[in-house]
């Protein structure tokens, strides 16, 4: 299934912080849509599905539901912030083809 960056685990670490709830989990899901197929989904969850998978980095529960894990299998979570490039990527062996948004894939 997906891995987190050290990166990415900081910085989600920092926000689930911040939204003063420590039960949260980041959700990671993949959805049908976007230019290219289909395309990323990622917030904070609660709410815990028995057939859900989860994985721990640290003190981070990431979960995937059983279909996005599917098409998130070896892809990796990552974090930037720099001036050419800030914010959160996944880097997915299994899309063949991503839109020029960097959202989408197929």
């Amino acid at each position: 299934m997906i891995t987190l960056t050290e990166t990415a685990t900081t910085k989600v670490d920092e926000l689930i912080k911040g939204e003063g709830e420590e039960d949260l989990a980041l959700r990671v899901a993949v959805r049908p849509g976007g230019c290219s197929g289909f395309s990323y989904e990622m917030y904070f969850d609660s709410d815990i599905a028995d057939d859900d998978e989860t994985l721990n980095f640290g003190a981070i529960r990431v979960v995937v539901d059983p279909s996005s894990s599917m098409l998130l299998q070896g892809a990796t979570l990552d974090y930037k912030d720099g001036l050419d490039q800030s914010g959160f990527s996944i880097d997915n062996p299994n899309a063949q083809k991503t839109c020029g948004c960097g959202q989408s894939f197929s």
